[in-house]
């Protein structure tokens, strides 16, 4: 895992500047403390972060061929390279390295760039043809890796984090207005768009190639959602295979030669990676947790997490969080995420991080399980919620109207307006919704609301949709969340919260050999009678307690509505006074200082709102306001220490 950066002025023929391509590799400092690199020529130049976990002394970058033609650096780890170590061999390859990264040299070497095919793992990757002069950049399937770029004047340049790129003196920060639009339509901001205007993402499952003065993106990978009605499989089948497919995977993602750990929640997920874990290693497995103390216990699931670490006698520990971690973490974590994502989550992500940097350099998480076999509440509703949609627009309106006079309510108030859609990507839509349409247009001022894309986020899910070859509605519903919310959400903010303690973050669930089998099963293996998540739980519960098993999922719920009200009261208003907002000129002041009162009051919970607005002031103040490099020296501290 590291960090990788660079500049190729395919226009142009100056010599890359050391010392910008030096910069844009200390801005990333914390994904790479071990070591570092950088290869130049001429208008291209490619940096290199190093955090060393497999062949700790052999694996250095940037890493080329034997006679220096394709040069490579690569941010990731590919699990299946000792399989594609002996392929190389016999096709006549002699390796240099045991690293995971020469195989991808080699691979180019024969296949071009159609060797991401034959990766199984997370990337984020540029490669250098010198023969053909083409520069490639390379994001694994599921996005679990980022990695961004812009184009000034004939230049790409690129990072894998949006802080390298903001060094380059052509590149200077400003707000994406159409992305804000989509950030408070769904919480965070989907790929390609950032809040940075003219900086993109890489979709995941895309390729860049820029030659002969041009750039073109290609899609290498679809998932597909057909199932064979024809196939006649029992429960115990699909069980066994699952549980064959789950050991591979966990075995797969154990290679590395520093020591390692896991996060573990006690929810199913993480909890099956655990037992998995256990079952592989002669000693015990080292687990990390996080959750509240009192007052706040309630919200904990760290309970759960203790059965399992006892049951598995793992060297376990804990961390906690209160409303002071909040208040001064905040800035700090905004800086490391790039973006805004209106995820308290986030806060919780970096801590657990901090703490298993202490111990570990590389950590396995649960992290997909929801989005692989349906375990939200949204696909339960979404499979049962027809009905809601035969009720007239009357009678629905007036059930909203009830819902609405209830404070503590948001759960089934987003449910029910979702629901009540009978456009299928509007639907989908409403179950992110930060503001929906009616609170945007009041939360916006009037300059700012016209000079927003008219590309909403339902056209995104539109989009989406269209490509799904799958006509069931979970199926659709599950697909659009892998496009989207799973790489923009969960490990967008999975990958920047773990990299910024220079820790490796490894997801065994999004292997995509095991997404491709979820996608396939029938929906009902998935969620049945209300029982979502079925069939993974069917083969957890072979190595799990019923009390973790088949629990009610809690998420991670911070008591953000208590302490919003209360301990954070100020330094929401601080960060959200009327002065600060008109200074700004995006949200109208007299209805975000309404919000407020409302939540204050307990007449309604807009914890999730309010957040989502702090987040964008504080990136603010993070990108906007300030040089980019005294943010960087503020938290360097933090971002280096492991």
């Amino acid at each position: 895992m590291c960090g990788i950066c660079g500049v190729y002025g395919y226009h142009a023929d100056e010599p890359v500047d050391q010392h910008l391509l030096t910069a844009m590799q200390q801005a990333i400092l914390h994904r790479g403390p071990d070591d570092a690199g950088a290869y130049t020529e001429g208008p291209l130049g490619l940096g290199f972060r190093r955090l060393s976990i497999i062949d700790v002394v052999g694996g250095k970058q940037p890493m080329t061929n034997e006679d220096e033609s394709v040069v490579l650096i690569f941010n990731g780890e590919i699990y299946n390279y000792r399989e594609l170590q002996a392929q190389l061999r016999q096709r006549g390859h002699t390796l240099q390295t045991n690293s995971d990264t020469e195989v991808i040299v080699h691979l180019y070497e024969d296949e071009g760039v159609q060797c991401v095919h034959s990766l199984r793992g997370m990337f984020g990757f540029a490669l250098w043809d010198k023969r053909r002069q083409r520069l490639l950049l390379a994001r694994d399937r599921l996005g679990i890796k980022p990695l961004y770029y812009t184009i000034k004047n004939g230049t790409l340049i690129f990072g894998s984090e949006i802080k390298a790129l903001l060094q380059h003196p052509a590149v200077q920060p400003a707000m994406d207005h159409s992305a804000l639009n989509l950030y408070l339509g769904l919480r965070f901001i989907p790929a390609p768009a950032t809040l940075f205007r003219d900086i993109y993402a890489l979709p995941p499952g895309h390729i860049l190639i820029c030659e002969r003065g041009t750039v073109r993106i290609v899609n290498y990978w679809h998932l597909s959602f057909e199932t064979d009605p024809s196939e006649q499989r029992t429960i115990q089948d699909y069980t066994d295979e699952l549980e064959a497919l789950l050991q591979e995977c966990v075995a797969m993602h154990l290679v590395s030669d520093v020591p390692f750990g896991a996060f573990l929640s006690g929810g199913v997920d993480s909890s099956t990676i655990v037992a998995m874990m256990s079952q592989f290693l002669n000693e015990p497995v080292k687990t990390f947790s996080v959750g509240f103390t009192e007052p706040w216990a309630n919200h904990s699931e760290l309970a759960y997490a203790e059965i399992v670490a006892q049951q598995y006698q793992t060297d376990h520990r804990n961390i906690y969080i209160s409303p002071n971690d909040i208040h001064n973490l905040a800035a700090e974590v905004i800086w490391h995420l790039d973006q805004p994502i209106a995820d308290e989550a986030t806060i919780a992500n970096y801590m657990v991080s901090k703490l298993a940097s202490q111990h570990v350099k590389m950590v396995l998480t649960g992290e997909g399980g929801d989005e692989l076999f349906a375990g939200y509440g949204r696909y339960d509703w979404e499979k049962r919620g027809a009905w809601v949609r035969r009720l007239s627009p009357a009678m629905r309106a007036a059930v909203m109207g009830m819902l609405s006079m209830l404070p503590e309510t948001r759960g089934p108030k987003i449910a029910w307006y979702a629901l009540s859609q009978s456009d299928e990507a509007m639907r989908l839509r409403n179950w992110f919704s930060l503001f929906n349409s009616d609170m945007q247009a009041a939360l916006l001022e009037g300059s700012m609301l016209a000079a927003l894309s008219r590309k909403t986020p339902t056209e995104m899910f539109r989009e989406h949709l269209a490509n799904c070859d799958s006509s069931d509605t979970l199926s659709r519903m599950l697909y659009v969340d892998t496009k989207m919310w799973l790489p923009d959400d969960l490990l967008a903010r999975g990958d920047k919260t773990s990299m910024a303690h220079s820790l490796e973050a490894r997801v065994p669930l999004l292997d995509h050999k095991l997404v491709e089998f979820a996608a396939r099963l029938p929906s009902d293996l998935k969620v049945r009678q209300s029982e979502r998540k079925f069939i993974l739980k069917q083969t957890s519960q072979r190595w799990l307690p019923e009390t973790i098993v088949y629990r009610k999922k809690q998420g991670f719920p911070l008591p953000m509505t208590e302490w919003l009200r209360t301990e954070l009261r100020s330094f929401v208003r601080d960060n959200l006074s009327p002065e600060r907002l008109r200074r700004r000129g995006l949200f109208n002041p007299a209805f975000v200082e309404r919000m407020l009162n409302e939540h204050d009051q307990q007449v309604a919970d807009h914890s999730l709102q309010i957040w989502g607005l702090l987040s964008v002031e504080l990136w603010q103040q993070q990108f906007l306001d300030q040089n980019v490099w005294s943010a960087a020296a503020k938290y360097a501290k933090a971002a280096t220490l492991v």
